[in-house]
């Protein structure tokens, strides 16, 4: 996954920080990163259940979509 065009960059880089920063806190816990997605609301698919980089890029995705939705 990758900023898609209809997100704000700004809004997207924030997102990954917040994303970054919330996976940091579910590694430093002992969790893994399918935790991290379904705390998200996500559902990890096999090669997302095990991949730190792709949990951070799919909540990032959640959190800048979600913040698209309330403004429109």
């Amino acid at each position: 996954m990758t900023q898609t065009h209809n997100i704000n960059a700004v809004h997207w880089h924030q997102s990954q920080g917040v994303a970054r920063q919330t996976c940091a806190r579910f590694f430093r816990d002992g969790l893994k990163p399918a935790d991290a997605m379904r705390a998200f609301g996500l559902e990890a698919v096999d090669a997302d259940a095990s991949d730190w980089s792709r949990a951070v890029e799919a909540i990032a995705n959640v959190l800048s979509s979600a913040q698209s939705r309330r403004a429109a």
